[in-house]
This record gives structure tokens, sequence and C-alpha cells, in this order.
């Protein structure tokens, strides 16, 4: 009993147990950021945003504005779902993200036409149709509702990176093969009324590809890059 009593009192009381927090950038975290560039892309292995990625992308400029505001929108809806995640009555859940993604692409499109106000008039409505976007209604639904606020914000960061990817892919080869232009700087050369009076590609007889300048053409660059990615990683066909 004396044995019993010593062991006792000499036993170290644990007043704290310390849990291993995750790293801010472990391989999970990571993950977040780099899946949607490439094998969870949005617009070319879910399928999403394809309208914005049609109708915005003649010109690179605003294809990179948009890229940017719907990656600030994203971000940061994700991160004020999660945060009140638990606050939210699953009724109104829809609302409550509607009204946040509502008010953050009202700031976006106010910013833009304070400092961008050429580039505000070119994207017209789309800036608003972010509300409506369904890459972030479906994060914020698949992702933002059952995460962290870091982890949320990561994942916004990591989806409008995978779908400005695309845009700016789509926009480089249509503002490049219809116009000859990027960022409205002529690259291929410039185009006199005569072959002598051209430079460049003109001069050698180069005409610019009027169907890139056209919807169809972003569909067809989209249907390319979705054949490319999927011949490169056999996993994503669909199996019927």
């Amino acid at each position: 009993m004396a044995d019993l009593k010593e062991k006792k009192e000499n036993k170290p009381v644990v007043l704290f147990v310390s849990e291993e927090k995750e790293p801010l950038f472990s391989k999970k975290n990571r993950k977040l950021l780099t899946d949607p560039l490439n094998d969870d892309n949005p617009i070319t292995v879910q399928v999403l945003g394809i309208c914005s990625a049609l109708a915005i992308t003649v010109q690179l400029k605003p294809a990179i504005v948009m890229a940017l505001a719907v990656m600030a929108v994203l971000a940061f809806s994700n991160m004020i779902i999660s945060l009140i995640r638990n606050l939210i009555p699953n009724r109104i859940r829809i609302i409550v993200q509607l009204v946040v993604v509502a008010a953050l692409v009202i700031l976006v499109d106010q910013v833009l036409k304070a400092f961008a106000y050429d580039v505000s008039k070119q994207l017209s409505v789309f800036v608003g149709l972010i509300i409506t976007n369904c890459i972030v209604m479906g994060r914020l639904e698949a992702f933002a509702l059952g995460n962290g606020v870091w982890k949320s914000f990561l994942d916004g960061i990591g989806n409008a990176a995978g779908y400005g990817l695309i845009l700016v892919i789509v926009a480089f080869f249509r503002e490049l093969l219809g116009s000859g232009k990027l960022f409205g700087f002529e690259v291929l050369g410039h185009k006199g009324a005569t072959l002598a009076e051209s430079t460049g590609l003109y001069a050698l007889g180069y005409e610019n590809n009027g169907l890139m300048l056209l919807s169809p053409a972003a569909l067809l660059t989209v249907g390319v890059l979705i054949w490319v990615q999927r011949s490169r990683n056999r996993k994503l066909i669909e199996k019927h």
C-alpha cells in the first residue's frame, strides 16, 4: 500500500494537453491550391463557369481582370461562409451565401470602376454575374460549409486560379490569332493596306482569323484543352 501511495505521489500531473497543429502549407493544404490547376480544374474537368469563359476571352486584359475578380470574391466568400457556417440555419443557407457573394461582387465592381474603368466597361454585366457563377456557389456548398477558414481560403484561391488559368490560355490564343495582338500590342507585325506596307507575318500574306473573335472559337479552344488534358490523364475520361 505504501508503494502504491508513493507511485501516485510521484506520478506527474499533466495540466495541458497540446495537440499538434497541421502546418499552414501542409501537403493536404498545398493540394487545395494545385489540384484545381490540373486534374480537378473547374472548367475543363468539372465543366463549370463555361459562360464567362466564352464571353470575356476575346482579349487577355479583361480575361486576367475577370480571373482576379473571381479570385477575390471566391476566396473571401469561402472564408466568410466558413467562419459563420455553424450560425447559418440550414433552411436559409443559400440565401446567406448569395448575400455574402453579392456584397463582395458589388465591392469588386466598384473597385474596378474606380481604378480600371475601361476594363470595367469591357466586362460589362459579367462582373455582376459572378454572383451566379457555378464555381463560386459550388465551392461554398461543397467545401466552405464543412471546413475551416484557412482551408476554405486556400480552396477559393486554388479554384479561382484554375478558372483564371483557362481564361488566360483561351484569351491568349483568341487575341493572338484573331487580331495579331496581345494586350493590344501588335506582336505578329503591322498589317498595312498592301503587302509592301505590311511588316512581320502580314508581309508574308498572313491574315487574321476572324473566327477566333467569335464565341464559338472559345468553345472550340476549351474543347481542345479538355482533349489535351484527358489525353495526358486517362483517369479523367468518363466511362459509360
